[in-house]
């Protein structure tokens, strides 16, 4: 008589599950799509952490308020007394640090630096954010449509997006937004100015974000499972929504990651120029603005601001360029 085979562990992979026994269910439990990528993600450090630091800014931006009133900060308080008229400059050396003011003050007013870059980051991420999101709508329902349809849709969409690409964003941008300064819509000041900044920026941006989801939808729509939904009788609208959006949330989650930072970028140019976010409000790109003038007072002034962008946009691109990889492994 045969004696019976016992199953080790390292055969059980091999084993069908209907013969395992004494295998832990851990050991033979499938992974979704979503854990296979978060398991590629964090096996990218860099990627990872330009995920915290993007964390950290996102909360620092919500948070401003309450940081500033909770540790006294004022972005906007004059300190005479910190400044020597004679050079026009801050007492003391390294920009006026002190424990007060711990990135020192500007050499204009005297104002915190600390609290203005806390200030500006809210302002600078709420633009890049909102402009981003208009981007995706407008560049996803453009260029499902053209990918999907075909045709003289495709044809029309993708002659749009041409005329926009060639549409010389930056001066468009520049005049709408001096000639809007006083008030439309029923807006005025600041709530103005980011709405302005949020609809120029992400409503020419959009042709980006729709041609990379429109060259996706050709390549998803002639792939299986589409077919087999029109064989049984699924209709367009089912089909874009069912079967082809799931499979473009990889594409539009990972370009809007790598959108934000040139947004970030674009509203700082705007502050730069003076078209952007008005003074007295603090913005990166204002404060830029603002060194450009007093660089030789103050060199720090120009450093502070343009360490704040150039760290949020490379944190963003870490991030974006870490999903690429995890959600699809292929692109490397």
């Amino acid at each position: 008589m045969t004696a019976p085979i016992e199953t080790t562990e390292s055969q059980a992979g091999s084993q069908p599950e209907s013969v395992l026994k004494g295998v832990k269910a851990s050991q033979i439990e499938g992974r979704s799509l979503g854990r296979i990528a978060w398991n590629r993600f964090k096996r990218d450090k860099v990627a990872v952490a330009g995920g915290i630091v993007v964390i950290l800014l996102v909360l620092l931006a919500v948070l401003s308020k309450p940081i500033q009133a909770m540790f006294g900060l004022d972005p906007n308080e004059f300190h005479q007394d910190l400044i020597d008229p004679a050079l026009l400059s801050p007492k003391g050396s390294w920009g006026g640090m002190s424990w007060d003011h711990p990135l020192g003050v500007d050499p204009q007013y005297g104002r915190d630096i600390l609290s203005r870059i806390i200030e500006g980051s809210w302002v600078s991420l709420l633009v890049a954010g909102g402009a981003t999101l208009v981007s995706v709508i407008i560049g996803v329902i453009m260029g499902v449509t053209a990918g999907f349809y075909g045709g003289w849709a495709d044809s029309l969409i993708s002659r749009t997006m041409d005329v926009f690409l060639a549409f010389p964003l930056l001066l468009f941008a520049i005049s709408i937004s001096a000639s809007l300064q006083d008030g439309a819509f029923g807006l005025s000041g600041l709530p103005l100015r980011i709405a302005v900044l949020i609809f120029v920026i992400g409503f020419f941006s959009w042709p980006y974000m729709g041609r990379i989801v429109r060259a996706q939808t050709l390549s998803l729509r002639e792939r299986e499972f589409v077919e087999a939904a029109r064989s049984l009788g699924a209709r367009g609208p089912f089909i874009l929504l069912r079967e082809l959006l799931p499979n473009l949330v990889a594409p539009i989650l990972v370009y809007s990651t790598l959108l934000i930072p040139t947004n970030i970028l674009f509203e700082a140019g705007l502050s730069y120029l003076g078209v952007g976010i008005a003074p007295p409000q603090a913005s990166w790109g204002g404060m830029l603005s603002t060194a450009a003038e007093i660089y030789q007072a103050d060199p720090q002034y120009m450093i502070v601001p343009g360490l704040a962008i150039f760290i949020t946009v490379l944190a963003f691109n870490l991030l974006g360029d870490g999903l690429r990889d995890a959600l699809d492994p292929r692109s490397k």
